[in-house]
């Protein structure tokens, strides 16, 4: 049976997309925090805690972000820094994020942070599936091509609906974040809520997916743009510049699945 999927692979193979670019310089940017700071960077919190050689643990996660990052930047080499990045990633999610959902499967914080490091795992994903080698492509095959691109955007769209729920559950402090000049706070918090939850359902059955895609992704980066950068710009707390940042990584994470609907290749499943 042949599938038509969308992807950007034939463009890979000559040069890399903007999306992909940008989600390298936030991994590279991560790295640096958190060397910088001896703490996992906000993305990844709130993070694990006493867990054995945690210190040790924090920089290594801090370099394997940072390496594969600059990995994803050469030819030669983002095959190998997506692979492991996407390991690193998926280790993450499934280890923290998932086990906070069984600790706390009611509240709001646990899916949210599961939804943000989804959005990241899905960017890297997508990677993956572009560059991945033949050896890659003989014995992981689910994970990569068509196979790895459609199960890298339906974990972006369960996270979009995660996004889209966070939005009802925290309507009022939602509200609160809308720029003073656009009237109706509450009405926006309500659409933009309503906006992820059809987005990440679109995504997830396949249907009008590449127009969610690109609009989510719109949407997700002119939150950071419109709400955070003024924000950070006035000077803020820790508390500001870490959704700032958690904000950021987000937007290329959603870039880089955003990207991966430009260009039909036909693969043979």
């Amino acid at each position: 049976m042949e599938d038509e999927v969308t992807t950007d692979l034939a463009n890979s193979r000559r040069g890399f997309s903007v999306g992909h670019v940008v989600f390298a310089a936030v991994m590279i940017a991560l790295g640096i925090l958190g060397l910088l700071k001896g703490d996992f960077a906000p993305i990844w919190q709130p993070s694990p805690k006493n867990i054995p050689a945690q210190e040790v643990v924090i920089y290594l996660c801090a370099l394997v972000s940072l390496l594969c990052g600059i990995g994803l930047l050469w030819q030669r080499t983002v095959a190998v820094a997506a692979r492991v990045l996407l390991i690193y990633l998926l280790v993450w999610l499934l280890l923290f994020r998932v086990f906070r959902i069984f600790v706390a499967p009611t509240a709001q914080d646990s899916w949210s942070g599961f939804g943000e490091t989804a959005v990241m795992v899905a960017g890297a994903w997508v990677l993956y599936a572009w560059f991945a080698a033949d050896r890659d492509r003989q014995y992981v095959g689910f994970a990569t091509g068509g196979i790895g691109l459609r199960a890298a955007r339906i974990l972006y769209g369960l996270a979009l609906v995660i996004f889209g729920v966070a939005h009802f559950n925290y309507l009022k402090d939602t509200a609160t974040l809308v720029p003073a000049w656009l009237p109706w706070p509450v009405v926006w918090a309500f659409f933009f809520g309503c906006a992820f939850i059809v987005a990440g359902a679109a995504i997830i059955i396949g249907l009008c997916a590449r127009v969610a895609a690109a609009l989510s992704a719109l949407q997700i980066g002119l939150f950071t743009v419109v709400v955070w950068v003024p924000v950070v710009a006035k000077g803020s707390n820790a508390f500001q510049w870490s959704e700032f940042l958690i904000s950021v990584a987000v937007t290329a994470g959603a870039w880089v699945v955003a990207d991966s609907y430009q260009q039909k290749l036909r693969i043979k499943n």
